[in-house]
């Protein structure tokens, strides 16, 4: 799992097994998220929203992350009784295609696209090392 920021640069991410489902992942990968300040200051370990597509729309994941003070920006899906969120907020989900151009590139690196490493610390190592060649690509 990989957060980026708005400019698609990876902020931060996680290695887990491929069997639970991503939404019960998400918390724990927000742990690990520095968000840089504008200005001058120590990054906060949270985001101000987060933009996520219909896999995360759950109502108890809505909720921890309105106690965080995060917003949470999903289509709902198909089927759900109770609309939370109108059109508005939803116009900040175009810019998703980002984060999946985050995941394209991070697809070029062939290491990590065929897992030839049994071990997880050696995958780990080349993730961050594609995270920060994709972040020096961007400055």
């Amino acid at each position: 799992m990989v957060v980026a920021d708005g400019a698609g640069i990876p902020l931060g991410g996680r290695l887990f097994s491929a069997s639970p489902a991503e939404v019960r992942l998400a918390e724990e990968t927000l742990k690990n998220v520095q968000v840089p300040r504008a200005g001058r200051g120590r990054p906060r370990n949270r985001p101000t929203r987060l933009i996520c597509d219909r896999a995360y729309d759950a109502q108890w994941f809505r909720e921890r992350l309105a106690a965080r003070g995060v917003e949470l920006i999903c289509p709902h899906r198909r089927g759900r009784k109770v609309q939370l969120q109108d059109g508005r907020p939803l116009r900040r989900y175009r810019r998703r295609w980002k984060m999946e151009r985050t995941f394209a590139h991070l697809g070029n690196f062939r290491r990590l696209l065929i897992r030839h490493e049994r071990r997880l610390d050696l995958y780990q190592g080349f993730f961050h090392l594609a995270c920060l060649i994709l972040t020096l690509r961007h400055f």
